[in-house]
């Protein structure tokens, strides 16, 4: 909008309201008094203020008149401040909100008083305890965003049936639709001085022929029953102005937000506005800025929508207000920024000019004047100093959300048929079938043939809705297609069909790759890369929606706001372990599967992702221990004087895909309790991350490193840990102990470990002793560990990682009092160029053990995304590093 002229408010206030101008000649005094305040927003506040000091109301005509009397004072203020650019867009639209809502209030409260006399309190059969009205505010009531002249839409429901306790007795049902009709009634009917909201009761349940209220039973029953998908639409802004919020909200919430993300919302939302434009054409309403093309109506799908679609999972997504809901969308990068902003733009725009259309005769309109001078009068209003240059701004906010609007409804495109179609759709084998198979590149194609027309005979497809069952038909021509092109298009196509096997029956899946078939290259790319990949998207297909934005598909992690994120979530979930264990278990899974998506793009070195799954393992032990912790009962403290110590691969940072975690769990607490609540947190903590829940697990432990192990004590004392290391501790215990780091829980408890761990690695110690002793437990692993006759063992074998691992062990042991650089947990990699400088090693043997450490994990991670559980290569390949290996081990050892 454009800036207006400086103009005395009050005059250019009538210069653009008819409606101003009427009641300035029949209450001046009135409009003098409001110009006189205009410098100050007319907030709720004033508004009570003023019903207050009419005294006390003592009928419904009194009633009426004051709450007609506040809306004249309220809208002459603000039209006075609007017109004069001292009101916001938010100002206005909360101003009118906070009318309806004092109006609402005020006849529930009173009428309800009224009618007590009579009818006694309503008390409910189930707790009897007394029944209060909920007055339900739905569309831009129960999203704040009330425009000037609006309807309000509500809603009336009570928790539960039964009857007054009066003198003429009631059914709660009969009490509340008789309170119900005084409040429209008080709202609604036209008076000598106006009326204050027009009302509408349709969105009730079965509209105009359902009952006015309904009790929490009816209601529920209806919307999970009979309840359709514009009615999840419309209750997305559905807001409890009295009675019991959180009872209703507990109600309708599981009816308007599902648990998964609900990518068939596309297509209803789709139909639904459908019907909207038909009926715009056929009434000829281009000009109806609401609900004509590029309107208000449609940034308020394009909001709404992924509300529908991921509202059940993000909760930032569960608000009301368009706007707040854009800025969270652009936020989290769910459309791009720009669009965004030009949204919001438009948005602001729109609703301003739709609020100077009602100034100009108090009409609940949205369209434009088709009268050249109320054309011009709206321009001037808009700022701007001519009808062309109005309309051209217009248009091209419009345009803006027309295309926005458009790229995210647009439906697939779908020309005829799919030239692949009757490799699906034909019952019969064919010679054609198999010929056009491999023409397309297919190595097996009877076995591809086959395998289709077993997906196609089988009863889980043929039990399937037909919407589902239309979109599956859809997706297999172009997914056959999409695979060919892959360099193992058997392979590729295997795994995609059991990928669609197991999301036969979940059609919000079906529904997210039809909507969004560009999807299908990376989820062939994906699948034909690495088998365990395609095992891992299969069990949790929830991550097909990482698929869909390759700006945060490949984005480095940012793990500060990652957690402040899913610390937001837990703490919203705050009182349901399920949930937030499945929270926990969302964000892994999903930023495991941007890891992956990234390594098999080639962005990130082995290391790289080694410190990122390293990090991600911190990150949700941190939150696991919080969220256990807060839960626990008993518990002595606010915080806990607890730590988790990582060995192995999450103590080194090398963490792999789906490593185990090897955790011990330190305190350091005198409480009289501390020890049993504290073991009780370590039991809940293993519980939360290796439990199968609907959204799978977390992560395996392994807790045989503690003090003691399998024998001592779930959890220790930072003293006792101490002790032990010093005093008892075998030396495999002090090599695991070059491998340890503090990972979550009191930062002062990781200094302490930290320290108790160099004081160790740093002891003197006999050579030759440490040498044999070293030496032994190898073997001993050895002689427990069966040769393979496939090949070479990658992790076990001799001169394998695992020698490697000794080898560094053994020098940090033998020679870190005298290195100190040595006790640094930097990795194997790190530790032997650490020895080359301290002269423990040859440079040149460093370097090759080395190059032989980080290609023997390269190897091992490799076969690990092929689906591999055992590291078996072949021998030949990696000769050279493996006598690398063993001529250091015999220099360090003095024997094989």
């Amino acid at each position: 909008m454009r800036e207006h002229p400086a103009l005395d408010p009050l005059d250019a206030a009538l210069q653009h309201s008819r409606y101003l101008q009427r009641l300035n000649t029949a209450t001046p005094d009135l409009i003098t008094h409001e110009a006189a305040e205009v410098m100050h927003p007319y907030d709720k506040g004033s508004m009570n203020a003023f019903v207050a000091a009419q005294g006390e109301i003592v009928d419904d005509g009194m009633l009426k008149r004051v709450l007609r009397t506040l809306r004249k004072r309220v809208m002459a203020r603000l039209i006075m401040r609007d017109i004069s650019r001292l009101a916001t867009l938010d100002e206005v639209v909360k101003t009118v909100t906070s009318l309806a809502e004092i109006g609402v209030e005020q006849a529930a409260c009173h009428h309800a008083r009224w009618l007590q006399p009579q009818f006694g309190e309503p008390i409910g059969d189930e707790t009897g305890t007394a029944q209060q009205l909920i007055v339900i505010g739905m569309g831009k009531l129960g999203g704040s965003e009330l425009n000037v002249s609006s309807d309000i839409d509500l809603i009336f429901a009570y928790p539960e049936d039964g009857h007054t306790n009066g003198p003429r007795k009631l059914s709660n049902h009969e009490f509340f639709t008789r309170l119900g009709r005084l409040i429209i009634a008080t709202l609604h009917e036209p008076t000598a001085d106006g009326f204050v909201f027009r009302v509408d009761m349709r969105l009730r349940p079965y509209g105009d022929s359902g009952p006015l209220a309904s009790s929490f039973a009816m209601l529920e029953e209806y919307l999970h029953t009979q309840g359709r998908e514009w009615e999840r639409y419309a209750w997305l802004k559905g807001r409890a102005l009295t009675g019991d919020a959180d009872g209703l909200w507990t109600l309708v919430k599981p009816f308007v937000y599902r648990k998964y993300l609900d990518y068939g919302a596309y297509a209803s939302m789709r139909s639904l506005h459908g019907q909207i434009r038909r009926e715009v054409a056929r009434r000829d309403m281009a000009d109806n800025i609401k609900l004509g093309p590029g309107g208000i109506r449609e940034i308020e799908f394009i909001a709404q929508v992924f509300q529908l679609i991921r509202g059940g999972r993000e909760r930032g997504l569960q608000m009301r207000s368009t706007r707040k809901v854009l800025s969270w969308l652009g936020e989290h990068r769910l459309i791009p920024p720009h669009a965004t902003r030009e949204l919001q733009e438009a948005y602001a725009f729109l609703r301003n000019l739709e609020h100077r259309l009602q100034y100009l005769d108090d009409a609940q309109t949205q369209t434009l004047p088709s009268q050249p001078d109320d054309r011009r009068q709206i321009a001037s209003s808009m700022g701007y100093s001519d009808v062309e240059s109005f309309e051209k701004a217009l248009q091209w906010h419009r345009s803006r959300v027309t295309n926005h609007f458009e790229h995210v409804f647009t439906a697939p495109q779908q020309e005829g048929e799919h030239p692949l179609d009757d490799l699906w759709q034909d019952d019969e084998y064919s010679e054609q079938h198999t010929a056009k198979l491999a023409e397309l590149g297919y190595q097996e194609p009877d076995t591809i043939k086959q395998l289709l027309s077993q997906m196609k005979s089988s009863t889980r497809y043929r039990q399937m809705p037909e919407s589902s069952r239309r979109r599956l038909d859809a997706l297999l021509p172009p997914m056959i297609e999409v695979a060919a092109g892959m360099p193992n298009p058997d392979g590729t196509l295997t795994r995609l069909i059991r990928l669609l096997d197991a999301i036969l029956r979940r059609e919000s899946y079906l529904a997210l790759l039809s909507e969004h078939p560009q999807t299908l290259k990376r989820l062939a790319n994906l699948y034909s890369a690495s088998p365990w990949v395609s095992d891992y998207l299969t069990r949790h297909p929830i991550l097909l929606d990482e698929l869909l934005d390759a700006r945060l598909l490949y984005a480095a992690p940012d793990w500060a706001q990652t957690r402040a994120r899913l610390a937001a979530e837990l703490d919203a979930a705050t009182g349901d372990a399920e949930q937030q264990m499945d929270l926990l278990r969302h964000c892994q899974h999903t930023q495991l599967f941007r890891l992956v998506a990234q390594d098999l793009a080639g962005l990130l070195p082995l290391e790289t992702l080694s410190d990122h799954l390293s990090d991600l393992a911190d990150m949700i032990l941190a939150e696991v221990v919080r969220c256990c912790w807060q839960a626990l009962p008993g518990k002595h403290r606010d915080n806990p004087l607890f730590a988790i110590i990582g060995y192995g691969k999450l103590g080194g940072k090398e963490l792999g895909y789906a490593s185990d975690l090897d955790l011990i769990f330190l305190y350091e607490d005198d409480h009289d309790n501390a020890g049993e609540n504290y073991a009780k947190l370590a039991r809940r903590i293993g519980t939360w991350l290796s439990t199968a829940t609907p959204a799978g697990t977390l992560y395996e432990i392994d807790l045989r490193l503690r003090p003691n192990g399998e024998s001592g004590l779930m959890v220790t004392t930072i003293e006792g840990f101490a002790a032990y290391q010093h005093q008892h501790a075998w030396v495999w215990e002090h090599q695991a102990l070059t491998r340890a780091r503090f990972c979550a829980g009191e930062p002062s408890i990781g200094a302490q470990f930290e320290q108790i761990r160099q004081q160790v690695l740093m002891k003197q110690r006999d050579l030759n002793q440490l040498r044999q002793e070293v030496y032994a437990m190898r073997h001993k692993m050895l002689e427990n560990r069966l040769g393979s006759r496939e090949g070479f063992d990658l992790k076990h074998g001799r001169g394998g990682i695992i020698d490697v691992e000794f080898i560094v062990q053994y020098l940090v042991l033998a020679h870190a009092a005298h290195h100190p650089k040595l006790t640094g947990n930097k990795g194997n990699l790190a530790l032997l160029g650490f020895a080359a400088e301290a002269g423990l090693l040859s440079a040149a043997d460093a370097q090759a053990a080395q190059q032989a450490y980080r290609e023997y994990r390269r190897l091992q991670h490799a076969q690990r995304l092929d689906g591999r559980k055992r590291y078996i290569v072949d021998e030949i390949a990696i000769t050279p590093h493996i006598q690398t290996v063993m001529t250091i081990w015999r220099q360090v050892f003095g024997q094989d």
